[in-house]
């Protein structure tokens, strides 16, 4: 006996379950994926067929991604030619150089069977270095506004919603959380930057210690030299060796004599150009241990980032 209060099954529940199922076996394109790569700071190799005669498993146009450190997206036909192109991409990529071109014959070359001709540009692509700042506050936005001007990929932490807001950094992404518990869970590559502008000297502290057990290729807190010997001795006491220690890079910024905050984030953001260009800035500071020692010229100098920041 039938149900008369059933309904027939509705077919437009079958077509989006078939969409989403396929949703899911879809794999991400390769321009997905560079931007997907790009934000994790990683370097990336872009191979281009740019030229193709005969019988050739691609064409010209076709794109295929590889990351440093593995992963791919896209294909470019697999096979031998693939194989060929991306141990060229991966020299590429360990030379540090810019492009290279591969021209191979398919069959002559390769032992392939087509029997074309593939033309296969490569040429890598530069992440933007990322810098992660933590603190909100006066000194923090002049020196996110700087950074995202020259380049870096700026993210912002702090836990006063008052303070990490868009409007105030426009062009960084704003995280409102504690700093200590951000850079506890943040995972970081040997090409990024961390500077530490908090309002607190024992958040300070605690960032501090989550960061030095990262790579990082800049590490910097703003302060004084008193402040830097401090912190150097209860580093120390925490178990941290002489090279982890030496990697904190305080007081912050060159010695270009800066008061305000805007003058500040100019003298920081030229230590951190210095160091992206692969420069070693002389900063003009004493070393801590001789700090009671330094000259008078030394602690004006120093004024401009004592303590922290609100």
């Amino acid at each position: 006996m039938s149900d008369s209060g059933a309904h027939p099954p509705d077919p437009r529940a079958h077509t989006e379950a078939a969409l989403a199922a396929f949703g899911d076996a879809r794999q991400p394109d390769v321009w997905e994926m560079v931007a997907r790569w790009r934000a994790e700071g990683r370097r990336l190799a872009m191979l281009t067929v740019v030229d193709s005669r005969g019988f050739t498993p691609q064409k010209a146009g076709t794109r295929m991604l590889l990351a440093e450190g593995g992963g791919t997206a896209g294909t470019i036909g697999g096979g031998a030619i693939e194989h060929e192109a991306l141990r060229e991409a991966c020299a590429l990529l360990e030379s540090g150089g810019g492009s290279v071109t591969v021209r191979k014959q398919l069959t002559q070359d390769l032992g392939m069977c087509c029997g074309g001709e593939m033309v296969i540009h490569i040429e890598t692509l530069e992440s933007p270095p990322r810098l992660f700042l933590f603190g909100a506050g006066y000194v923090a936005r002049p020196i996110a506004a700087l950074a995202t001007g020259v380049g870096f990929a700026v993210t912002v932490f702090d836990g006063r919603d008052e303070w990490a807001t868009a409007a105030r950094f426009p062009g960084a992404a704003v995280r409102c959380q504690d700093p200590a518990d951000a850079a506890r869970a943040l995972e970081t590559t040997e090409g990024d930057y961390a500077i530490v502008v908090t309002h607190d000297h024992d958040l300070d502290q605690r960032i501090v210690q989550e960061l030095l057990r990262k790579p990082l290729r800049f590490t910097g807190m703003i302060g004084s030299l008193g402040k830097q010997k401090k912190f150097a001795l209860r580093l120390r006491a925490r178990g941290f060796t002489e090279e982890q220690v030496a990697r904190l890079r305080t007081p912050l910024g060159l010695a270009i004599h800066a008061q305000t905050p805007e003058e500040i984030a100019v003298s920081v953001l030229a230590e951190l150009v210095a160091v992206r260009r692969g420069g070693e800035p002389e900063k003009g500071w004493l070393e801590a241990a001789r700090s009671r020692h330094r000259p008078a010229s030394a602690t004006a100098e120093t004024s401009s980032t004592e303590g922290s920041e609100a």
